[in-house]
């Protein structure tokens, strides 16, 4: 299912973390890594401005950007060391890639031949950003043509993954994906159906999807408001991986995406799967 994921790397604490959640994945599901590092043509907009009052005759200004552009690139190339040396440790495959552009988008370029990207919910310049989330994260959750795992700042392997599914397209995707993970990685899975009517269809649906696979799995029916309902029974019964289609409850997809997306992502302190 997943053979290509991509790791992008800034050096940051949330990059390491992003890295370790990779090559956790990657030796469980025989998969290669990429890990890909983006020096931001965006940081290079303002030494430009200084080369300009270079050539008008301030020459510790000349070439600035250049100087700026080698030394971006010299620490891309030793956090792609870092990341090779981490992948022979652990003898997964890998490829790596140094992009010039902007952040979000090399990224998501790049996510068209992986199955899967695994990212911090912040980066390098986190105490810079306001909110949960990094504004690249953010970009990318946003961009991405492949689902997003949105990792928090320290590594700890998943025993209680938690699906919330709505019947929607990507939610029906994102079951796909649980119950993959599910089963390859020997964990039970617990789906989450939220709705103010007492209609069980997708309870009936998602039990009829699940039975294949095999896994032992928990169907629970919530009533309320579908963002405070899925955080309260994740908090409540110790869950710490989260899956969820990028269209479940357009009110949970504001979050990344708005406000409510933010105060979910704040309660939700394990990896986050968001599927396209």
């Amino acid at each position: 299912m997943i053979k290509s994921i991509l790791v992008p790397l800034d050096g940051s604490v949330n990059g390491g973390a992003a890295l370790e959640y990779g090559i956790w994945l990657a030796r469980r599901f025989g998969s290669g890594l990429i890990g890909m590092n983006v020096v931001d043509i965006v940081s290079l907009e303002g030494p430009f401005l200084h080369d300009i009052s270079g050539s008008l005759g301030f020459e510790p200004f000349l070439n600035f950007s250049t100087k700026m552009r080698e030394v971006l690139e010299a620490k891309g190339n030793t956090i792609i060391a870092g990341f090779i040396e981490e992948c022979g440790k652990a003898g997964v495959q890998y490829e790596t890639e140094i992009a010039f552009g902007i952040v979000p988008n090399e990224i998501c370029d790049k996510a068209k031949v992986a199955d899967l990207v695994v990212m911090g919910r912040r980066g390098v310049n986190a105490k810079f950003e306001y909110g949960m989330l990094g504004s690249t994260t953010e970009s990318v959750i946003r961009k991405s043509p492949k689902p997003v795992l949105i990792v928090p700042d320290e590594f700890k392997e998943p025993k209680s993954p938690l699906l919330a599914y709505d019947g929607s397209p990507s939610a029906s995707r994102a079951m796909h994906c649980a119950a993959e993970w599910a089963k390859t990685l020997s964990l039970p899975l617990t789906v989450v159906v939220s709705s103010a009517a007492d209609d069980n269809s997708l309870l009936r649906e998602t039990e009829a999807y699940l039975k294949p696979y095999g896994i032992s799995s928990k169907l629970v029916h919530l009533k309320g408001d579908p963002p405070v309902v899925i955080e309260k029974y994740y908090k409540d019964n110790g869950h710490d991986l989260l899956f969820m289609g990028r269209s479940h409850h357009s009110r949970i997809v504001e979050m990344v995406l708005g406000s409510t997306t933010e105060h979910v992502m704040r309660s939700v302190a394990g990896p986050f799967f968001l599927e396209r």
